[in-house]
């Protein structure tokens, strides 16, 4: 613990020395700050310290300090007016921020003083951030890449709007009991939150349903009118997202629903409250809960209202702004760059499409050309069901105007595929944006492919798939669109504000400059063998294991060791991601145990954590069996300083920053050719985690990266999944021929983990033996040597610690800076803007 104390008191020092300035560019002293935290306790909470709770405290530091934020968000903005410059405009269904109070400090690079002051009235900065509930905006990957960027395009200076929907509950709170997912309300806003402002000024009207007429002015133009809707109001919220060390800070825009008429006075006359209120509780229904169940009509239906609401109000917004600064609409490829962050929001080409023709009156080819020049398109998913499409007959009632639209985009763009492939009709109904059948769909990544002028995937193997798997036939007609643009992380959030303590460790040894060049980690790799900072190395990871030990025997009372190999493996729950893989796994462990007690083995503490969506029922069943697994392995005395198994409930971004930074071992285990990318991949790397993982997604990126030597890389490649698919998997084969596979299976199929209900796990087991879509049986042998290996080095702390530093200093690439500095040059063309 001494290194570690060293580093706590230079800390310290740091921010005693000289005159503590909150922030010295503006000339705000510390002082300052402590009379503008009282002063929003006293007169903005009507609190004193006597009677204030601490989440009044938090609400105080978190409005003294976005209202240090204001006058450089003001300035942002005003800049843009005044250049008349080109936007980027990312749209996402999800932005999953976690909490902001800490990112806000630590980009204002006030962090320290902030601390200092608080520490002068006897507040913990530390533990104040712990009250604030992470934002319930987001789910998973996607909406983490989506807070990512727009962290990254303040940093870089870029012009830039992110647009969403202000979800009034999250997707939903987990709780765990007797082993099971138990969904509870996310009410992340049944408390204030202080880092957004309401624009009512910003509030536009969407339309549902009703029906189109058509009518010929005098010259000859054919109109077309959306009539006789149902509508709804979007009201702006604003965030503001601060650059790291600059004066940046653009908008983050969420849309919330409103009644057009909150209340109908002839129902409640009449004595009919509930009618009297029922249009305002239908309309604010679509902005209520981030992904309602979609296993009903109605949960359908109301997610595609969601997609519409945030984009129709959204391309409202943008041509708002654009038409307050030019005048012809042509020039809008030069002042707006859209991109659709997966298929969520690609109904907003067929909506652009609309404004611009039936309200701004411009002609079809012209209007297509501009569309076109707009809109970019991010593919997230190689998984069919995650290829978003509509039944005709929904989206036609919601929608009557766009599918006549899109009829027409798809016409037009049949008549190119013949052209382009005379004769060939089945070209034509593979490329048709119509899917046929007795219920036809309407096929979105389609229309996001035609109407977009770029398609980019995520990782360099997602996107070859992409283009000879998924939709080959596009990337034919249009191999000049497609392009990869590999996801990243900021560091921001993800090294310098979750591990303070490795932060300060490698800013000692190379300098600050990593947190806006994470290229500059390189310097790293010429500490990998000093046995000193290997020494001081290990005892930041020991410190983050044991804050993570702690929140784990408050939280669970479980006693973790935390010197046990941390593995783990958090992210939705989902069988492509092979949790139960994971499972398994832990399961042969216990048996080697069980077989030889007095053994030498490594102790291990696995970590599982995620959600299963509410309807997927296997995904749930897989949390209850590996809870069933925990019962049984951290009760079992044999067991007890060999193997630990942890279900951490309701994974969040609040939790991942405590865990990533513990982690020993990431596990990337998805089936090689499912995983698009990836990013909780480079977060465990960043911070010093060694990856066990397949040839999927960023993992072959990583591995380039940091070495073949410094990864665990086992199973079949994609390719190899695909050709032993096509000759027939038979995974019974590999239960049949892997003794320590039919050990372990026959030990589920007995109903060990589940005595009370004997034939509790029996879908799992049905489901591995006879189908096994994810070819855990065919990867099991490989994934438990290579777990084996991981053991063995592990034993020796040099060569591990060695690997863990190699790691970090060659993770430059999977910065989202890069990624959004690639996104700039190749895609939007947007070019920084300093803000003085």
């Amino acid at each position: 613990m001494k290194k570690a104390k060293v580093i706590t008191k230079k800390r310290k020092e740091d921010v005693l020395k000289g005159e503590l300035n909150i922030e010295s560019h503006r000339g705000i002293r510390f002082q300052d700050f402590i009379a503008s935290f009282q002063d929003k306790l006293r007169y903005q909470l009507v609190k004193e310290n006597t009677t204030a709770t601490d989440y009044d405290r938090y609400l105080s530091i978190s409005y003294a300090i976005r209202d240090r934020l204001v006058e450089n968000w003001v300035a942002t903005q005003k800049t843009y007016r005044e250049k008349k410059v080109k936007r980027v405009y990312y749209m996402s269904l999800e932005f999953l921020m976690g909490r902001t109070l800490g990112n806000s400090v630590i980009n204002l690079e006030v962090y320290d003083s902030v601390a200092k002051a608080l520490a002068d009235l006897g507040i913990n900065l530390e533990e104040l951030r712990e009250v604030e509930t992470d934002a319930g905006l987001g789910n998973g990957g996607l909406g983490r890449l989506a807070a990512c960027f727009i962290d990254s395009l303040a940093t870089l200076e870029i012009p830039a709007y992110g647009y969403g929907i202000r979800y009034d509950y999250g997707i939903f709170r987990q709780k765990i009991v007797r082993g099971y997912q138990v969904e509870e309300p996310d009410e992340w806003l049944s408390k204030e939150n202080p880092w957004e402002i309401a624009r009512p000024e910003y509030t536009y009207r969407i339309k549902f349903g009703g029906h189109v007429t058509e009518r010929t002015t005098r010259a000859g133009k054919q109109i077309f009118d959306w009539v006789g809707t149902d509508d709804v109001l979007a009201m702006a919220y604003d965030t503001p997202i601060p650059g790291y060390g600059n004066k940046t800070v653009n908008n983050l825009r969420l849309w919330s629903a409103k009644a057009t008429e909150d209340f109908d006075l002839d129902y409640f006359n009449k004595g009919d409250y509930f009618a009297a209120t029922s249009k305002k509780t239908e309309s604010e229904s679509i902005s209520k809960v981030l992904y309602p169940n979609d296993n009903s009509p109605g949960g359908r239906e109301l997610r595609l209202k969601q997609q519409y609401f945030f984009v129709s109000a959204s391309i409202q917004d943008i041509l708002r702004r654009f038409k307050r600064e030019h005048q012809d609409l042509r020039e809008l490829p030069d002042a707006a760059a859209i991109q659709l962050n997966d298929t969520h929001p690609t109904i907003g080409i067929a909506e652009w499409m609309r404004i611009l023709i039936d309200e701004e009156g411009v002609e079809w080819g012209q209007a297509w050309e501009i569309t076109q020049a707009v809109f970019g398109y991010t593919n997230h998913t190689l998984m069919p069901e995650a290829l978003e499409k509509w039944p005709i007959s929904l989206f036609g009632r919601l929608f009557p105007r766009h599918l006549q639209i899109i009829q027409e985009i798809n016409a037009r763009f049949l008549r190119e595929v013949a052209n382009h492939y005379p004769g060939d009709t089945e070209k034509l109904r593979n490329m048709s944006i119509f899917e046929e059948g007795p219920d036809p769909h309407v096929r979105m990544a389609y229309l996001a492919i035609i109407g977009s002028h770029s398609v980019n995937g995520v990782s360099a193997l997602h996107t070859e798939l992409l283009k000879k798997k998924v939709v080959p036939d596009f990337y034919d007609l249009f191999p000049e669109k497609f392009n990869n643009k590999t996801n990243g992380i900021t560091q921001r959030r993800w090294l310098k504000k979750c591990n303070p303590e490795l932060s300060d460790l490698i800013t000692e040894k190379i300098g600050h400059k990593w947190a806006t060049d994470l290229f500059e980690l390189k310097k790293l790799e010429k500490f990998a063998k000093d046995k000193k900072f290997q020494a001081d190395w290990r005892e930041v990871k020991r410190i983050r294991k044991g804050i993570m030990a702690k929140l784990v025997a408050q939280e669970q009372r479980l006693a973790v060791d935390p010197d046990s190999l941390f593995d783990v493996q958090v992210k939705r729950i989902h069988e492509y991601k092979r949790q139960l893989l994971n499972a398994l796994h832990v399961i042969a462990l216990y048996r080697r145990i069980k077989d030889n007690p007095n053994g030498t083995f490594v102790p291990r503490t696995v970590f599982f954590g995620g959600k299963a969506a509410p309807g997927y029922y296997m995904a749930k069943l897989i949390i209850k069996f590996i809870n069933s697994i925990a019962d049984v392995v951290n009760h079992d005395p044999q067991i007890k300083g060999k193997l630990m198994v942890v279900f951490l409930p309701n994974y969040r971004v609040s939790l991942a920053e405590k865990i990533m930074p513990a982690s020993d071992l990431s596990e990337q285990i998805s089936t090689a050719g499912k995983e698009a990318s990836g990013t909780g991949n480079m977060k465990f790397a960043l911070n010093g985690a060694l990856t066990i993982g397949t040839l999927d997604g960023a993992n072959i990126e990583i591995g380039e990266e940091v070495g073949d030597d410094n990864i665990f890389i086992f199973g079949l490649k994609a390719d190899e999944v695909d050709d032993l698919k096509k000759s027939g998997y038979n995974p019974r084969s590999y239960y049949e021929k892997s003794p320590e596979l039919t050990g372990v299976m026959d030990l589920i199929a007995s109903g060990f983990f589940s005595p009370e209900n004997p034939d509790l796990f029996k879908p799992l087991y049905d489901s591995l033996m006879n189908h096994d879509e994810y070819m855990l049986l065919a990867d099991f042998d490989d994934y438990v040597a290579c777990q084996d290996r991981v053991s063995e080095v592990y034993k020796d702390e040099a060569k591990w610690t060695e690997m863990a530093i190699l790691n970090v200093a060659r993770m430059g690439k999977f910065s989202s800076d890069r990624t959004i500095q690639e996104y700039c040059k190749e895609i939007w063309d947007a070019k920084p803007v300093r803000i003085q």
